[in-house]
């Protein structure tokens, strides 16, 4: 009988954003497969689970799925978690996911935080209808390419900025999309947490005058958002 994938939902930054049943799945499976596996002892020493931790990212989701894959076949249940918030977000969760499930291995998610829909939530945008876009190209090409597909778009967009970049990718937002209402969400749950709102300008002009640090996410309006 094959076991059961959870994809289990941890924090983003606060210990405590973490859900009941996320901590009962978590201290029953016979593996927890890990993106960060030091940072995911943290957690799990701070709420005295135990069980045997695996790691699965990036450069070895392949050879590790295959592994995992083994082991639901053989019966053992696996929570799949991510550095934080849910798997499946801008990480690798998405094969190992689509290989269970087309292995015929149930998938169970275990919901709960989130960092693109934290900071949507307080960014004062229109939430009805967005689009998440992830990291943008690294080449200036295809960023530029991307850039320009949202000019007619007219749902808040989302995607993940390095603080490093945060500042030049205002200025070409603004050069390309003009000066559109913008929030940045910083640190969230963290306790230095806090949110950036305003037009690109205006944003642009704050964040000049300090030195960035930590995970960013960048929500952008569509013009009608003022």
């Amino acid at each position: 009988m094959n076991g059961i994938l959870y994809i289990v939902s941890t924090p983003i930054g606060n210990l405590e954003d973490i859900t009941l049943r996320a901590l009962k799945i978590l201290s029953e499976v016979d593996l927890i497969a890990a993106e960060d596996t030091r940072r995911t002892k943290g957690l799990l020493t701070h709420y005295e689970i135990s069980n045997p931790l695996t790691s699965y990212f990036s450069h070895n989701e392949r050879e590790k799925g295959e592994y995992l894959l083994n082991k639901l076949k053989n019966g053992q249940n696996i929570a799949l978690v991510s550095d934080a918030g849910t798997p499946g977000i801008s990480d690798p969760a998405y094969y190992l996911i689509k290989l269970a499930l087309d292995n015929g291995i149930e998938v169970h998610p275990i919901p709960g935080p989130a960092g693109v829909i934290a900071a949507l939530s307080v960014s004062g945008l229109p939430t009805d209808r967005f689009i998440f876009e992830g990291f943008l190209p690294r080449k200036k090409g295809k960023r530029f390419e991307r850039l320009w597909s949202f000019v007619n778009e007219d749902r808040t967009i989302i995607i993940y900025e390095s603080p490093y970049r945060i500042i030049s990718t205002l200025q070409e937002i603004r050069d390309m999309l003009g000066n559109r209402p913008v929030a940045i969400a910083r640190e969230m749950t963290k306790v230095y947490e806090e949110v950036i709102r305003g037009g690109a300008d205006e944003v642009i002009r704050k964040l000049k005058e300090r030195v960035i640090k930590g995970e960013i996410v960048l929500i952008i309006g569509s013009g009608k958002s003022f």
